[in-house]
């Protein structure tokens, strides 16, 4: 639906042809990307360059494109602007219809490991979640170096699970700090006595070797940028400008590592039967 008249250069047209093949192709994967994350697809495809001027450009051109109903509006997501609506009901019916369906048993009860998926990037929130869905795995978006509270929530969740081998899969960038974040993560758990073994799952050098994703110039203000440098060299790369589907194959992979899917599988059928039992009742 147009909202807005705009008018386009003949350029604008052929490039948001481009634009709506790979967001129709996510599409049909049930995959909704952020700004950040289509405009990486467009430069890992030589389509623009990567610079802040070029995404700001891409920026005004997929406004006006929605405005003028070129672009779908549900087909790009803004993950920094949720808002936060209560949860209502039309009666009781409707309340018990909707607990049905929101029923869950702990899928993990009967597991050796309790796994949990952390990540630096909100924006790539919805590219997880369909596999941390799956397999019910908690997600922590902690966007940097976490606050002293987070920190301490986070560790009784481990320490509840403690008769079990804990394991932090981390998302972050390979950046100065992003390749911190590990070291600082593992030892402020352990400051609460939670023993906690931190795996990066991404984004690693070999996997920029593999990938090629876009890269950026390091930020030389940061304190660990020198430390960086002498290994990795002054570029920098964020985890989100991988592929949606690459990244969800490495979360699925990297869970079932820990996951025994026959054990799992009994809790799940045991869900079924309960709620076979609502329907009787």
């Amino acid at each position: 639906m147009s909202i807005r008249k705009v008018k386009f250069q003949r350029a604008s047209l052929q490039l948001l042809d481009k634009i709506k093949n790979i967001l129709e192709s996510y599409k049909q994967k049930n995959i909704r990307v952020t700004l950040r994350q289509l405009y990486y697809q467009l430069v890992a495809s030589g389509l623009i360059l990567n610079t802040d001027k070029q995404y700001k450009k891409i920026s005004g051109l997929l406004t006006n494109a929605r405005y003028s109903g070129i672009i779908d509006w549900e087909a790009i997501e803004d993950r920094t602007r949720k808002p936060n609506i209560p949860n209502t009901f039309r009666d009781v019916p409707h309340l018990l219809q909707v607990a049905s369906q929101c029923y869950q048993l702990n899928r993990w009860s009967n597991q050796v490991y309790y796994v949990e998926l952390w990540t630096e990037k909100d924006a790539i929130s919805s590219v997880i979640s369909p596999i941390t869905n799956k397999y019910q795995v908690s997600v922590v978006v902690n966007r940097g170096y976490s606050s002293a509270s987070s920190m301490y929530e986070s560790a009784q969740r481990f320490l509840e699970n403690s008769n079990k081998k804990c394991i932090l899969l981390y998302l972050g960038d390979h950046d100065p700090s992003g390749l911190d974040m590990d070291r600082d993560i593992g030892e402020r758990l352990s400051e609460f006595g939670a023993n906690v073994n931190v795996i990066r799952i991404g984004l690693t050098f070999n996997q920029v070797q593999e990938y090629n994703p876009p890269r950026n110039p390091t930020k030389l203000k940061d304190t660990r940028s020198k430390k960086y440098s002498k290994i990795y060299g002054f570029n920098c790369w964020e985890v989100d400008a991988l592929k949606p589907e690459v990244l969800q194959e490495l979360i699925e992979n990297s869970i079932l590592k820990y996951l025994d899917l026959e054990k799992y599988k009994l809790v799940q059928e045991r869900e079924e039967k309960d709620l076979e039992d609502m329907k009787l009742k």
